[in-house]
């Protein structure tokens, strides 16, 4: 047997829980850029820069993250962080992912309720709408670029955007319309819905790791019945004590009670990440529950983008918004009302991710998927492109007509948004100086009192 090449880079030393929790949290305050930023920042950091696990394990984490409803991101944080150091490396590292982005979005949220009439706040989000809605835009372009590989995909797409446009069709009969489709289709046309091509190949250039190719699995990753019953039994637990607590202390029609039910909902309806889950959170928390207007849906999404952490902590603005609206503690607790609100929507909407990562991800560790467990969710990310164009022009419109379509046009906004979106298409400008310098722009058009 020929002896393996010796690696100019010699194996990384152990990591201890300690260093992995510093950079876990370190993790939680610089993740912008949404889901691909955020996983092109893990890969730099934990394959290429630290080796703390090999390019063929991180994407056999990821591929399993992206079948998953909710935040892969931060699922795949949650994972990386399990696999490591155990069920609590998994915690540590979920949650490190999210409590900074909750602490500021609670912070910029009471700045918008409290001051946003001021003109410099109302300045910078006069210049954010249209920035968002340029982003809306570029996702479901860049989503459907990657998933409608064929013609039937198309049409599954197609097909959606007329159910949510024409017909006002919840988002959840979509998605299992799509399902069953994907379901029905991968058997009968197995072509039409296989996953098409891979990642890329795996580079070799960054030594070996920590956690490499051939690393057997940790014992703690193995999969027993005993192990998923327990988590599973945990998770079930978990959320039923929180539920429990919030029906006896505001009732079943409380708002906190009806926000937890609702993001329980939305949490196992993300497939597509957080564009796709935003026209199901607008049904239901815009027009159902009447916990925030359009227009202060739109203001939420522009400070999501802002901030780090899961494009979906958007759901901690709408929490907090409909605890202050709703004064849920009174007239003199709206800042607590709004904490604490977004607090439960926050922890409703990821408990889910938790429970899939530590339940699923000793399977996941041994087996690998097929097609009758892909095809579904390619059929449900075609039609997760014509909910998010739904999406879009539903900003368009409310950007651009502020007051409907018989009030005057924003021709402003207008201008703004084409530019945004140049800037996007065109000379592939980040997020972050996307929405810097149309805030700077929006600052400058209110200060001017100009218009078009």
């Amino acid at each position: 047997m020929q002896p393996a090449l010796e690696s100019p880079n010699p194996r990384p030393a152990p990591v201890g829980f300690g260093e992995a929790l510093r950079f876990w949290l370190k993790l939680g305050f610089i993740s912008f850029g949404g889901p691909a930023g955020q996983i092109a920042l893990l890969h730099t950091e934990l394959v290429e820069r630290r080796r703390w696990l090999s390019e063929q394990r991180f994407l056999h984490a990821l591929n399993y993250c992206m079948l998953l409803p909710g935040p892969e991101a931060q699922q795949l944080a949650t994972y990386i962080g399990w696999l490591m150091h155990r069920t609590r490396g998994g915690l540590v590292a979920g949650a490190l992912f999210v409590l900074p982005s909750l602490a500021i979005l609670v912070a910029l949220s009471w700045v918008y309720l409290a001051w946003g009439q001021l003109p410099l706040v109302a300045g910078v989000f006069y210049g954010l709408k249209p920035a968002v809605t340029a982003l809306v835009v570029h996702a479901a372009h860049r989503i459907g670029t990657r998933a409608l590989k064929n013609a039937w995909l198309w049409g599954i797409a197609a097909a959606a955007f007329v159910a949510i446009f024409a017909l006002d069709a919840p988002f959840p009969l979509i998605v299992l319309g799509a399902a069953a489709i994907g379901h029905f289709g991968g058997r009968r046309a197995p072509q039409v819905f296989a996953p098409g091509g891979g990642h890329g190949a795996a580079k070799q250039g960054w030594g070996p790791a920590l956690i490499d190719d051939d690393t057997p699995t940790p014992p703690h990753a193995l999969f027993t019945r005993a192990r998923l019953t327990r988590v599973l039994v945990i998770g079930l637990g978990l959320w039923l004590a929180a539920m429990a607590g919030l029906v006896l202390a505001f009732g079943l029609q409380g708002a906190l009670t009806q926000m937890g039910w609702f993001f329980t909902q939305a949490a196992l309806l993300t497939f597509g990440g957080a564009y796709a889950v935003l026209p199901y959170v607008y049904q239901g928390a815009v027009e159902q529950h009447h916990w925030l207007s359009g227009a202060q849906m739109m203001d939420g999404l522009a400070l999501g983008e802002t901030t780090p952490g899961p494009l979906i902590m958007v759901v901690a603005f709408v929490g907090f918004v409909g605890g202050w609206t709703k004064q849920l503690f009174g007239p003199d607790a709206l800042f607590q009302a709004g904490a604490a609100a977004a607090g439960v929507v926050t922890f409703f909407t990821f408990l889910p991710s938790f429970v899939f990562i530590l339940a699923g991800g000793p399977l996941i560790e041994s087996t690998h998927g097929n097609l009758r467990f892909t095809a579904p969710l390619t059929a449900i990310t075609a039609a997760v492109v014509g909910v998010i164009l739904n999406l879009a022009l539903f900003f368009v419109w409310h950007v651009l007509w502020p007051q409907g379509f018989g009030g005057r046009f924003d021709g402003v906004s207008a201008l703004i948004a084409i530019g945004a979106g140049v800037a996007l298409f065109r000379f592939k400008l980040g997020v972050m100086p996307l929405l810097a310098l149309c805030a700077v722009v929006g600052l400058g058009v209110k200060t001017l009192g100009l218009s078009v």
